[in-house]
């Protein structure tokens, strides 16, 4: 499987806080119902201006569909 930026447990988790459904998450981000479906399923990417429309859709950052970002400390 390849690796994608975005977090699709957490495009799920906002799409369904909105109360959308795949196919009215797709016809505000302007995609089809299947392609949100595999970026949620993880096996297709977002690229950055559909990440845009997606966060604009959902009402939040284009951050929050990212996975969190792991710090570590340094000496």
């Amino acid at each position: 499987m390849r690796a994608h930026y975005q977090d699709p447990e957490q495009i799920r988790r906002r799409r369904i806080e909105a109360g959308l459904t795949q196919e009215g998450l797709a016809r505000l981000a302007g995609v089809t119902k299947s392609h949100i479906s595999g970026v949620e399923r993880g096996v297709a990417g977002a690229s950055a201006p559909m990440l845009g429309r997606l966060a604009i859709a959902l009402e939040c950052e284009v951050a929050d569909l990212m996975p969190p970002v792991a710090v570590t400390a340094t000496a």
